[in-house]
C-alpha cells in the first residue's frame, strides 16, 4: 500500500489561513492525498503561537497533525489543550514537565502513522536536550507500532538538519525542517530511503520578512531600536510544502515532490474564515 501525505511549511497569521483554506480542497483532489500536516506554531493572528481556535480552523479542514516550534508558548491557552489533545505537537526535547507530547500517532485506514516534533540547538535561543538523542528514543518507541515516520525538524542551521537526517535515513520515511519559513530546493530521497528536505517553506504573505511586515523589521535593523512586528496582509501569498508517497509495507519514502503556490487573489477579511 501506498500512501501521500502533505505536509506545509510554516502557516503565518490569517493570510496564511486563507491561503491553506483556498487551496487545500484542490490540492488534497490533485494528489490523491491520504493525509495533511501542517507546522503551526506561527498561526495565531499576530504570528507568533497557536490558538485552541486555530486548532479547530486546522481541524475543520481535515488536518491530521499539527507540529509547533520554539513559539507554541506565545499563547498560554494552548496549555491546556497541548495537555488534553494528542492532535498538537509541542517539540519534543523540551524539558518533560512541559505540557503536551513531542510523539503523535493517527491512522490512515488501519495503517499508523508516527509523528514527531523535535527542535535543534544551533543558533537557537532556547536550551532544550540534544535532539539526536531526543529522536531516537523517540523511534525505539514508534517502532514498535509502526514503520511510517514523519519528522518535522524545527531548526535554523542548514548542517544540523541535513547531519540529523542522514544520521536517521532509512529509519524515518520522511523528515522536513521548519522554522526558517524561506523554502529550499534540495528536495531528494537519501540513500537508505528517507524523504527529505531542508525546509518546507511557508504559508504567508510572499512579499515580506518570512511573513512579517518589512518595514518594522528594516527600522530594526538600521536603527536598533525595538519595532514591532505584524503580519504582512498585503500582495500575493505563498503556500509551501512537500507531498510525500511512502510505502507503508517498508516505511520508505518513493517520491518527494515540492509544492509552491503563489496566489494574487486570496481575500481574508473574514468571509469564509469562521472557523480560525
Amino acid at each position: 500500500m501506498k500512501i501521500r501525505v502533505l505536509f506545509l511549511g510554516d502557516l503565518i497569521g490569517a493570510p496564511g489561513a486563507a491561503v491553506f483554506q483556498k487551496h487545500i480542497a484542490k490540492l488534497r483532489s490533485e494528489y490523491s492525498l491520504d493525509a495533511v500536516l501542517v507546522n503551526g506554531e506561527n498561526s495565531a493572528h499576530d504570528g507568533k503561537g497557536i490558538t485552541p481556535k486555530v486548532m479547530k480552523f486546522f481541524k475543520h479542514h481535515g488536518v491530521n497533525m499539527v507540529t509547533s516550534g520554539n513559539h507554541i508558548w506565545q499563547k498560554k491557552d494552548i496549555y491546556p489543550y497541548l495537555t488534553e489533545h494528542k492532535d498538537l505537537l509541542r517539540p519534543i526535547n523540551f524539558p518533560s514537565s512541559c505540557p503536551g507530547s513531542g510523539v503523535g500517532m493517527f491512522s490512515i485506514g488501519d495503517q499508523i502513522v508516527g509523528v514527531v516534533n523535535v527542535q535543534g540547538r544551533v543558533f537557537m535561543r532556547e536550551f532544550v536536550s540534544c535532539p539526536l538523542r531526543a529522536l531516537e528514543s523517540a523511534l525505539t518507541f514508534l517502532k514498535t507500532r509502526t514503520k511510517i515516520i514523519i519528522v518535522d525538524m524545527h531548526a535554523e542551521a542548514t548542517s544540523e538538519k541535513v547531519c540529523l537526517a542522514l544520521h536517521f535515513d532509512g529509519q524515518i520515511s520522511a523528515y522536513v525542517g521548519t522554522h526558517t519559513h524561506v523554502q529550499t530546493a534540495d528536495e531528494r530521497i537519501l540513500p537508505k530511503g528517507t524523504a527529505y528536505i531542508t525546509d518546507l517553506g511557508m504559508c504567508g504573505a510572499l512579499n515580506s520578512s518570512i511573513g512579517i511586515k518589512p518595514q518594522a523589521v528594516i527600522h530594526n535593523m538600521l536603527t536598533q531600536m525595538p519595532s514591532k512586528f505584524e503580519v504582512e496582509t498585503e500582495g500575493p501569498m505563498v503556500l509551501s510544502g512537500v507531498v510525500v508517497e511512502i510505502d507503508s509495507q517498508t516505511g520508505h519514502a518513493l517520491s518527494i515532490e515540492r509544492i509552491r503556490v503563489i496566489d494574487d487573489s486570496v481575500r481574508f477579511d473574514g468571509e469564509g474564515m469562521e472557523h480560525f
